[in-house]
């Protein structure tokens, strides 16, 4: 009872309880494609903060007018080839349609899938450099305040896309492209803009690159086919970890499982003092050592969290 019509999203509306103009879906599109045309070519703070915060506006809008069937006819209709006759039948349909109906979808222009990835992928790309920046020097040189930027993670986890579903896209694809490049282009596109996947981007390009896909059957193939490249991948760079560090190996195997099965690596209590190399707790190297192990690991499980296998 409390939502508004679709037509007060699509253009805007003022909030009867605050008095505030809230723009609508049509203007911050407008807005995101006029300033934003290239979002990876975003460089300087202040652009980065005020893309993650229209940006974060569009999530918002998009995720009430998720709940409305024009905005789901609305997304349809960018598939639909509309020199087919056919399929515009077919989609006028479905979605009870009249001329002037389609006529008025065709006039609102969203964001291609591709391009909402390249925004997504950047503003997931803007989160961690701020996480990065905060725990910096360059934060203390910044003028730019961020407290009043809130990060959508809830929304950005509301349409992950599962790491099969991205494998079956990998099957699909290469049936249709037959060029491993496009397709590494395309799968980069896409897991980037994952926020729970992101980390496992050269995971999947390296096996795309080492795998013979022409030669798996079907989507089952594939999946299975990476899970078995990812779990090889994850003993040798566990065991290149382990002695690059100079670990203790027992302790460390036990740490890594551990947080593999967690899904994210900790620095509380003992677990992590018992892998480290022999060392005084009271020499100046112990904690940088310490540091930078820790962050080694959590970037390996990170990478690693749901493969399976034994490390």
């Amino acid at each position: 009872m409390l939502e508004k019509s679709y037509k007060e999203y699509m253009e805007g509306f003022t909030d009867v309880v605050t008095g505030e103009a809230r723009r609508g879906f049509v203007e911050v599109v407008k807005e995101l494609e006029q300033r934003f045309p290239d979002p990876s070519a975003i460089e300087k703070e202040s652009d980065k903060k005020a893309f993650a915060k229209l940006f974060g506006e569009y999530l918002r809008i998009e995720h009430v007018l998720q709940n409305y069937d024009e905005f789901a006819g609305l997304k349809a209709l960018q598939n639909i080839d509309m020199s087919d006759s056919v399929a515009v039948e077919a989609f006028k349909a479905k979605h009870y349609l009249g001329d002037e109906d389609l006529a008025a979808l065709q006039s609102v222009k969203i964001p291609a899938d591709r391009k909402i990835q390249d925004y997504r992928s950047a503003y997931n790309d803007i989160r961690d450099w701020l996480r990065r920046e905060k725990s910096g020097k360059e934060q203390e040189e910044s003028n730019i305040d961020w407290d009043d930027v809130v990060f959508e993670v809830d929304l950005l986890k509301s349409q992950e896309i599962n790491l099969d579903f991205i494998l079956e896209l990998i099957f699909d694809n290469n049936k249709k492209v037959k060029d491993k490049v496009a397709l590494v282009e395309d799968v980069r596109r896409l897991i980037r803009s994952s926020l729970s996947n992101r980390a496992k981007e050269s995971l999947l390009v390296d096996f795309i690159n080492q795998s013979d896909l022409d030669k798996m059957g079907d989507k089952a193939g594939v999946i299975e086919a990476f899970f078995a490249f990812a779990q090889a991948e994850q003993q040798r760079e566990a065991q290149e970890l382990i002695s690059s560090e100079s670990l203790n190996a027992e302790a460390a195997k036990r740490y890594i499982t551990n947080s593999l099965k967690r899904e994210y690596a900790s620095d509380n209590g003992t677990e992590l003092n018992a892998i480290l190399p022999k060392m005084s707790p009271l020499n100046p190297q112990y904690l940088t050592k310490k540091q930078s192990v820790f962050q080694k690991i959590a970037a390996f499980v990170e990478k690693f969290k749901g493969v399976g296998g034994q490390v």
